[in-house]
C-alpha cells in the first residue's frame, strides 16, 4: 500500500485543517494509507525517505534548516510532493531550497477574491484530459516561476486590480520534478469550499497520483 504524508499548519485563513481533512479522504478513496501531521517537525523525519507522497499544506510559517534538508532530500530522492494554493505555493517564504523544489512563489493577488478563468493549455496530458477550460472564482495568484516547469493550465490578468500586468498570462497548474521526485502543483484552493468546484478537485486528485511513487 502506498503511503502519504500531509503536513498542514501556519496561516489560519487558508482552512488548512479542512484542506488537510478533505485531502486525506481523496487519498484514502485512491487506496492510500494517510498520515496527517500539523507540525513541520514531521518534516525531519527520516521516515519521510520512504513515503510515496508528501502533502504540505502550510501558508507561510518557517521550516527548520534540518527540516527543508530533509524535506527536499526525500524528494531528490523519489518521494512525490503535491500541493496546492498557498499551502505549498506561499510556504516558508525564506526558504530559497523550498521554492527552487516547489517551483514557484507567491507575490500577489491583485483584487483579492475575484472572477477569472483557468485555461486549459495541455489538453492532452493526462492529469487535464477530458477537463476544459472553466470559470473560477478565488485569489488569481500572481506568481514568480521556474521556467523549467510543464505548465498545464494559465490565467490570464485583466490588469482591472494591477493595470501594469494586463495580458500577462501566468500558469496556474504545472508539474515538474526534483531530482528523482515527481512534483506537482496548483494554485487554486484558497479555501475548502473551493473543492466543490469538480474540475479544481479533480485536477488535484490527478495531480497528487501522478506525483506519488
Amino acid at each position: 500500500m502506498r503511503e502519504a504524508l500531509i503536513v498542514w499548519g501556519g496561516w489560519s485563513g487558508h482552512e488548512p485543517e479542512k484542506g488537510a481533512e478533505i485531502v486525506a479522504g481523496m487519498l484514502q478513496e485512491s487506496g492510500f494509507k494517510v498520515y496527517v501531521e500539523n507540525t513541520t517537525e514531521a518534516f525531519a523525519d527520516p521516515g519521510i525517505a520512504e513515503m510515496s507522497l508528501i502533502v504540505p499544506i502550510v501558508t507561510m510559517s518557517k521550516i527548520e534548516k534540518e527540516e527543508v534538508e530533509n524535506l527536499t532530500a526525500a524528494v531528490r530522492g523519489g518521494v512525490g510532493l503535491a500541493g496546492y494554493h498557498g499551502g505549498m505555493g506561499d510556504a516558508f517564504r525564506d526558504s530559497v531550497d523550498y521554492q527552487f523544489m516547489c517551483g514557484g512563489q507567491w507575490v500577489a493577488h491583485p483584487g483579492g477574491v475575484i472572477d477569472y478563468r483557468v485555461d486549459v493549455t495541455r489538453p492532452d496530458d493526462p492529469i487535464m484530459q477530458g477537463i476544459a477550460s472553466f470559470p473560477y472564482r478565488s485569489e488569481q495568484y500572481y506568481m514568480h516561476v521556474d521556467p523549467s516547469n510543464e505548465v498545464l493550465a494559465t490565467t490570464t490578468f485583466s490588469g482591472e486590480h494591477a493595470p501594469w500586468i494586463k495580458g500577462v498570462v501566468m500558469p496556474v497548474v504545472w508539474k515538474r520534478r526534483h531530482g528523482e521526485g515527481r512534483v506537482f502543483y496548483s494554485s487554486l484552493g484558497h479555501v475548502a469550499a473551493e473543492f466543490e468546484t469538480p474540475e479544481m478537485r479533480e485536477i488535484f486528485r490527478r495531480g497528487m497520483i501522478w506525483a506519488a511513487r
